[in-house]
Parts: C-alpha cells; structure tokens; sequence
C-alpha cells in the first residue's frame, strides 16, 4: 500500500471529507494539522505549490484535495494510486 500524507485543518470540511474517505477504504494516513501550525504550514505550501486544505500526497505524489480524491475514486484510479493491485477496496468487515 502506498504512503499517504495529507495536511488538514481541524474545522475545514474538505479535510474532513478527504479523511472519511481514507478511512471508508481503510487507508492508514499521516494526518499533519496545520491549524495553528506555522511551521507545518510553510512545509505544505512548499511541497504543494497550495494554500488551502487538504493536500494529500499518495505515494509522495500531489494527487490534489478533496474534490480531487473524490474524482480519482469515481474514475476507479484511487485505488490504483493507493497501490491495490486488482484496483478493488477491501471487502467490509
């Protein structure tokens, strides 16, 4: 399974979506809050070229925010990114 990093505020409900769609596939994520963060700010802005949340990375690779992981599913090529050979999510429990 590929690394994934994506950096999110805490009240923005983009973030929020992103992450309930990682956690729907059963994704294990690095979450970076750059709420108050500064530091954690600059470092999105400069590996993303963005200002907004969330930018997630999968694989080390900018794939976009929410709306764009949410396209990159719909298309079947989210799960392919994520490193799923056949490009299916894992059956519910």
């Amino acid at each position: 399974m590929a690394q994934v990093t994506m950096y999110t505020k805490t009240y923005c409900p983009y973030s929020k979506r992103a992450r309930e769609l990682m956690r729907s596939k059963g994704v294990a994520f690095e979450d970076i809050d750059v709420t108050e963060d500064e530091g954690r700010f600059a470092e999105m802005v400069e590996r993303s070229g963005g200002e907004t949340v969330p930018q997630v990375f999968i694989g080390g690779r900018l794939v976009g925010g929410a709306d764009d992981l949410n396209a990159l599913d719909a298309r079947g090529e989210l799960d392919v990114l994520l490193g799923r050979e056949d490009g299916a999510s894992p059956s519910p429990a």
